[in-house]
């Protein structure tokens, strides 16, 4: 169910709620189980132009799409044999759309990541089926006190410099990049945390792709950056032309 006013959704014992301006998680599974509390330490950031996220260039296929880019998280992670208090960062992320991805769109590479310098960047590139990008790949840029700047394909350079092949499926997926963007500073290189961080949904709307965490380092204009985020890896085991 979900409420009609402000942020209540739950599936069985899953459930998320934001009471003032904290945002509480619940969900537990086969002895598995989370409970956090979630503080935003930056406002809302809308994505694209004023939240309208262009997804396809010469379209109208876009979506909606706003994220809150760090969050003070506490709470406890319960375990098979133990409970135990976590604390952490979190990103919180809303997008949603009426359009598909276009026919002659393969997939997407998409990462975010909190940066050392306490800024965050948001970036996606949209793949084409003949291997170049789509001018409509874009980003964001949050500075240390919240304020967005949106960012163009232009404004970028986002290079894969290696490749790990999934031992389940046989996709052949990128596993490092190097980031560039000129006119904040950054030289960036991604890394995963795990190389075998591939999702197999199954069911009849059976989805592969791959997504999970990795960790930056590099630098902003010489000086030294580091920080983690997650990257999110979608056509590499069959094109999502047209899904969803």
């Amino acid at each position: 169910g979900a409420a009609t006013e402000g942020l209540l959704v739950w599936v069985d014992p899953w459930r998320a709620e934001a009471k003032g301006e904290e945002h509480h998680l619940e969900a537990e599974k086969d002895g598995l189980g989370l409970n956090l509390v979630l503080t935003p330490e930056k406002p809302p950031v809308l994505h694209g132009q004023g939240g309208y996220s262009l997804k396809a260039a010469g379209t109208q296929m876009a979506s909606h799409y706003y994220s809150i880019t760090r969050l003070a998280t506490r709470g406890r992670l319960r375990l098979p044999d133990r409970t135990v208090a976590v604390t952490g960062t979190s990103w919180f992320d809303r997008e949603f759309s009426t359009s598909h991805l276009a026919p002659h769109q393969v997939g997407w590479d998409w990462f975010a990541l909190q940066l050392s310098d306490r800024s965050d960047l948001m970036l996606y590139v949209l793949r084409l089926q003949d291997g170049s990008l789509d001018p409509a790949s874009s980003g964001t840029w949050v500075d240390p006190e919240g304020h967005s700047r949106h960012l163009t394909l232009a404004d970028f350079h986002l290079q894969a410099t290696r490749t790990w092949k999934s031992p389940h499926t046989g996709a052949a997926y990128p596993a490092a990049w190097e980031l560039a963007v000129p006119s904040l500073g950054y030289r960036l290189s991604l890394t995963p945390t795990l190389a075998d961080q591939e999702l197999r949904t199954g069911g009849q709307s059976s989805l592969i792709y791959w997504e999970g965490q990795v960790q930056v380092q590099g630098s902003r204009y010489g000086e030294p950056c580091s920080g983690r985020g997650y990257a999110e890896l979608t056509g590499y085991a069959g094109s999502m032309g047209g899904r969803f």
